[in-house]
């Protein structure tokens, strides 16, 4: 379960505070042209110590290629890569090795394995996600050349939210605050809840929206390989990540005839006049944005007194140390991109082998 995808395919490896976090992509096409300094800048959003509202530790977080990439392009074998970690402060631990953190996957990790690395969190920790943002910049390369286009942000923290539909923003915008939001009202609002949440050693959630652009028609498997589910499925698999929900989701107070997506002939496209359903019916797409939300928890790390047990079920009392994110939202805007440029390029191949044979 290190391995996502059915034909482009991502399996990852590393630790928090291990020698390194890396990867290997198979099912890449061949061919495709690999922009280096635009991964590289994927990894930058996603690195931690981009700003005062993210956590300050220090990583280049610079990936080396070892195989599947020669002169400048995809050569079709296994693309094989590693990101080193140099920044670890694992005695930042030690007073964790034998508790059990609220919320925190430290005690279901040592009934599963009966042994847990508590440095970090281990392979628990978000940091695992830096090599699904390297999958996912290739994945981005690949469907640039399909002219599908994937971008998110950051539209809750708390209780401030936009309260615009993504057609009204200018989603160019999102790239100018640390918090990654296209309303430059409310993401000044974001920043100063955030640095105050921090300044208290809590944390707080919010949530993300993804909108993808230029999909074709038809991507998707009937019953139990729909293109929605298998979004969540992606989603769900990010660190912190609470909910899922695509096109009107769970705003259910309206009636069929209000919401219903209804087809005209678009100068001889067949199309939709509205988009409830977020470009998937069916669980295939049908051509319009495809648009989703996913929602974060407060990160489970607290710079706060906290009640607990220990391995032997004594009571104790805990308070973390460490560096953290008092909101993940900014650097996880960049994970869920990748997340689903490697969705979306993986169905688009499922599709180019799932037509009739003759």
């Amino acid at each position: 379960m290190n391995t996502f995808g059915n034909i482009f395919r991502l399996t990852s490896y590393g630790e928090s505070h291990g020698a390194a976090i890396g990867g290997v992509i198979d099912g890449c096409p061949s061919g495709i042209e690999v922009d280096m300094d635009f991964i590289q800048n994927e990894l930058n959003r996603r690195r931690p110590g981009q700003s005062k509202i993210t956590t300050p530790r220090k990583e280049a977080d610079e990936v080396e290629f070892l195989s599947g990439i020669y002169d400048g392009k995809t050569t079709g074998v296994p693309i094989g890569f590693v990101i080193r970690n140099e920044n670890q402060h694992s005695s930042d631990y030690d007073n964790l090795k034998d508790l059990y953190r609220p919320s925190h996957a430290d005690y279901t990790y040592s009934q599963k394995y009966g042994i847990r690395d508590h440095r970090g969190g281990g392979r628990s920790s978000a940091r695992e996600t830096i090599a699904r943002c390297v999958a996912g910049a290739i994945a981005k390369l690949a469907l640039k050349q399909l002219g599908i286009n994937i971008i998110a942000y950051t539209s809750q923290v708390g209780g401030i939210k936009l309260d615009k539909f993504y057609t009204e923003y200018d989603l160019t915008e999102i790239e100018s605050t640390p918090v990654r939001c296209p309303d430059m009202g409310k993401a000044q609002e974001m920043i100063e809840l955030i640095q105050e949440v921090k300044s208290k050693g809590d944390t707080i959630g919010g949530v993300i929206t993804c909108v993808i652009k230029g999909v074709p028609t038809g991507l998707g498997e009937p019953v139990f390989g729909k293109l929605h589910a298998s979004l969540g499925n992606a989603m769900l698999s990010i660190n912190a990540v609470k909910g899922f929900e695509y096109g009107d989701g769970f705003d259910v107070n309206h009636r069929g005839s209000e919401v219903n997506d209804v087809f005209y002939n678009n100068n001889g496209k067949i199309s939709t006049r509205t988009n409830h359903s977020g470009g998937i019916q069916g669980g295939i797409s049908n051509g319009q944005d495809i648009y989703f939300r996913v929602a974060f928890k407060p990160v489970a790390t607290i710079l706060m007194h906290q009640e607990t047990v220990n391995k032997d079920g004594e009571y104790t009392d805990l308070k973390a140390r460490g560096r953290h994110d008092a909101c993940v939202l900014p650097r996880a805007v960049p994970i869920v991109e990748a997340m689903a440029a490697m969705t979306i390029l993986d169905y688009y191949l499922l599709s180019k082998s799932d037509r009739s044979f003759l």
